[in-house]
């Protein structure tokens, strides 16, 4: 994090330090304003409610954003998100390529490459997936496939409470029996 600072203030410096100040000063703030303000790497996050552990983050890279319009943390190396019962123990997890939280809305957009797995085995896979964390729910309107061990759901639409124990998958385009 030092040495993040440390090259912003020699980046801002050789800017203003150069050419016609206004003109620098003014380049200086415009790409100060698209820098993140905390970025941290090996990143955990705990949720709680109530004292219980409700969820944990996992992400290699996070960027947090604050401006007066943008309020967002970038994890552009994706995420694993694991979700755990009252007991604690883990009902389902999601992994993604890439992920971006709104922090107004409080939710966690996952995209690239999407799963899903519960602790029976279902399995989602989509290309965007939207966790709301004031409802405890996720949901997609892209095409999803599910994997359970006696049948695959193809569709588009999807949402499901975050133990992805109880879902359904909007627009049905397929079912596979797995039994024989």
């Amino acid at each position: 994090m030092i040495k993040y600072l440390l090259g912003m203030f020699i980046f801002l410096g050789l800017v203003i330090g150069c050419g016609p100040k206004e003109k620098n000063l003014a380049k200086a703030v415009s790409l100060a304003k698209d820098l993140p303000v905390e970025v941290g790497s090996n990143v955990s996050i705990s949720y709680t409610d109530s004292g219980f552990l409700k969820a944990k983050l996992f992400a290699p890279i996070l960027e947090r954003y604050a401006t007066e319009n943008k309020s967002e943390t970038e994890m552009r190396d994706g995420i694993t998100a694991y979700f755990y019962s009252n007991e604690g123990k883990i009902n389902s997890y999601i992994k993604s390529k890439y992920a971006i939280r709104n922090e107004r809305e409080r939710t966690i957009t996952a995209r690239k490459d999407v799963s899903v797995i519960n602790n029976k085995g279902d399995t989602l896979k989509t290309e965007e997936l939207i966790w709301d964390e004031k409802t405890d729910r996720i949901y997609s309107n892209k095409f999803v496939r599910i994997t359970s061990p006696d049948r695959i759901i193809i569709g588009t639409g999807f949402e499901s409470n975050t133990e992805f124990t109880k879902f359904k998958v909007l627009n049905i385009s397929g079912i596979i029996s797995l039994k024989q």
